[in-house]
């Protein structure tokens, strides 16, 4: 089966044939492109997607995503986006291993097929040429023997009038012998061009033509093959990315396993308990008496009582401990709040102004009013490396040794500085090491450079290693300060342990009325008992090796006084107090019950009596 023989007179149809696969081949190209591109773009709106619901960094959204079911829910995200990954493989596979490769072969494909069908048309030329000389000998063969009767007959005629003269007759007879030689050689050339146009006429047929349209049907066939090949590509393509995607649906199939609503419930406990005791009874209120109403001890109104010496932050009382408050030590850290301290009472109390009208009584707030704000308080940990931090923040400055991160934190932070610095260090003296060389070639190798031109730059990178080691020897000094202040794990748990220490009622109640900072800088929020460990335990190895501040003197409380904010510290009326640091202008006075319980108070409040002996000591009232 031969084009060349079974097709030998459909020289146009196979040209238009062939160019018909070549069309349908650049429409497959086509096909596949468009299918790169909706590959591309069916990833790209995948990873849009994965991104949208994505987490946002430091937002309350990430702090959800600590549940089982939501960790699940990030994994298949993170799936989604290799899944689009394979997608994105697809389209890059497609487009090397076919789009490319059948563009270049479509080139060469109209190349080979141009010069096919170009010799082709030579051929035909060249038959077609044969023909036009062997039909020009025949009409001139034809011509000449037309031409060579005339000339015959016309010497018969003039031969045979009596009247013609012997030269003419002579005339016409050499006329009709050069007519009849002309023809004679007419006839040699046509029946010349005929064999050599029956020879080509042959060898067009079954020889150049075959082999032309041979040629012709072996490039088609090869183009066939090609597509062949190609669409077994494009789905090879497919079939190697399905065992990753596989893998996709397989890990998410494995995330969605992993949920755990158990566990879920009980981080739940951990990010909203409160630490507080459902409160008690409300007894009955008898208005038929003119009597006080009285509440139960078990109830919230309760925490707020008059005069008594049991309101205190105490690390020492057996009561259940305020979940943010890890011991009377840290109250004893915080700095003098900047608040206004709250007036005095209208009046003293008889028994620290003599001759004074009564102190006045604290109203008594309404039950439902007190269960609310302890239903509804947050619970915030405040410490003098927040303030820090909150004056950095308000500034607009950070400070070159990190002093206003978490001491963790800034270990981290100093910690990439310090290796930083020390890659930079390396750097350079590779590059002091090369020059170095370049140098000594060039001592040996006077003609390849001057040595000299090469000591400024050695000189200066010399100089800047010179830097750079004392930039990371500054930071290598703060980074053994930290780490010299910060304790091993072990103490930390051991810190952590005893967070939850007890305490009684009122001051739960006290917490829960305001959990504003007294110098109203901003404190961190903390919904979970965990991170509010995490939190105490950073101020534990901060402050923890301090030595307690001595006394300076005596104060008498002059009124009862409710430290209701974080650094204050619950007086009574007539209470004595050591000081332990004085009235700075702020209006606060800093005192100190017993060795585990310190804090703030108004100055007006108190009677201070200043050692004499303290250094600078004053006395005021």
């Amino acid at each position: 089966m031969s084009w060349g023989t079974e097709l030998w007179d459909q020289f146009d149809n196979l040209e238009k044939h062939t160019q018909c696969g070549i069309d349908i081949l650049e429409k497959y190209i086509k096909f596949v492109k468009e299918r790169t591109e909706i590959e591309l773009s069916y990833a790209k709106q995948l990873r849009n997607l994965s991104k949208k619901y994505q987490p946002k960094k430091n937002s309350k959204e990430e702090e959800e995503y600590r549940y089982t079911a939501c960790k699940a829910f990030l994994s298949t995200l993170n799936e989604m986006n290799d899944y689009a990954g394979q997608h994105e493989v697809i389209s890059e596979n497609m487009t090397s291993q076919i789009i490319v490769e059948l563009a270049r072969y479509v080139q060469e494909l109209k190349q080979e097929r141009k010069s096919h069908f170009h010799d082709g048309r030579k051929a035909q030329q060249h038959i077609e040429t044969c023909w036009k000389q062997l039909e020009s000998s025949k009409r001139r063969f034809e011509r000449d023997c037309k031409e060579a009767d005339r000339a015959q007959q016309y010497f018969e005629k003039m031969d045979a009038d009596i009247n013609v003269t012997k030269a003419d007759v002579e005339k016409a007879r050499q006329q009709a012998q050069m007519r009849h030689q002309m023809a004679e050689d007419s006839k040699a050339d046509y029946s010349s061009f005929l064999q050599k146009f029956n020879h080509e006429q042959h060898e067009y047929y079954h020889t150049h033509l075959p082999n032309i349209f041979q040629k012709i049907q072996e490039m088609e066939e090869r183009r066939i093959v090609r597509v062949g090949e190609s669409m077994k590509t494009y789905a090879e393509v497919d079939r190697q990315v399905i065992p990753i995607i596989g893998k996709c649906l397989d890990e998410i199939v494995k995330a969605a396993n992993s949920i755990d609503q158990k566990n879920d419930s009980q981080l739940v406990i951990e990010a909203y308990k409160s630490g507080f005791e459902p409160p008690g009874d409300v007894e009955f209120e008898d208005y038929t008496q003119p009597m006080k109403r009285t509440v139960s001890d078990n109830s919230l109104s309760n925490s707020r009582g008059e005069g008594k010496p049991e309101l205190k932050f105490g690390g020492k009382s057996k009561g259940k401990l305020w979940p943010f408050i890890k011991k009377n030590k840290l109250m004893s850290l915080l700095t003098s709040p900047h608040q206004p301290p709250p007036p005095p009472p209208a009046s003293a109390s008889p028994s620290a102004v003599p001759n004074g009208p009564q102190s006045p009584k604290q109203q008594k707030e309404p039950l439902s009013h007190r269960f609310n704000e302890f239903m509804t308080s947050k619970p915030k940990i405040h410490c003098f490396r927040s303030l820090k931090r909150g004056l950095s923040l308000k500034l607009g400055a950070t400070p070159e040794d990190f002093s206003n991160l978490p001491p963790e934190q800034r270990r981290k932070k100093l910690q990439q500085k310090v290796d930083e610095l020390n890659k930079e260090i390396q750097k350079e003296m590779d590059q002091r090491d090369a020059i170095t060389k370049m140098k000594d070639v060039y001592l040996k190798n006077p003609q390849m450079g001057d040595p000299a031109s090469l000591d400024h730059k050695l000189a200066e990178v010399s100089q800047n290693i010179e830097k750079l080691r004392l930039e990371a020897q500054k930071f290598e000094a703060w980074l053994a300060e930290v780490e010299g202040r910060l304790p091993a794990r072990g103490d930390q748990a051991r810190r952590q342990s005893g967070m939850y220490d007890a305490q009684n009622p009122a001051t739960v109640n006290n917490c829960a009325q305001d959990r504003e900072s007294p110098d109203g800088s901003y404190t961190e929020e903390q919904s979970q008992e965990s991170e509010v460990k995490v939190l105490a335990t950073d101020f534990d190895d901060e402050f923890d090796d301090e030595e307690p501040l001595p006394a300076i003197g005596t104060c008498k409380a002059l009124y009862t006084f409710e430290g209701q904010n974080e650094g204050t510290i619950s007086v009574v009326e007539g209470e004595t107090l050591y000081v332990i640091e004085e009235d700075k202008g702020d209006g606060w006075t800093r005192i100190r019950r017993s060795e585990d319980e310190e804090g703030y108070v108004p100055t007006s409040y108190v009677e201070v009596y200043l050692d004499k002996n303290a250094k600078g000591a004053k006395t005021y009232i």
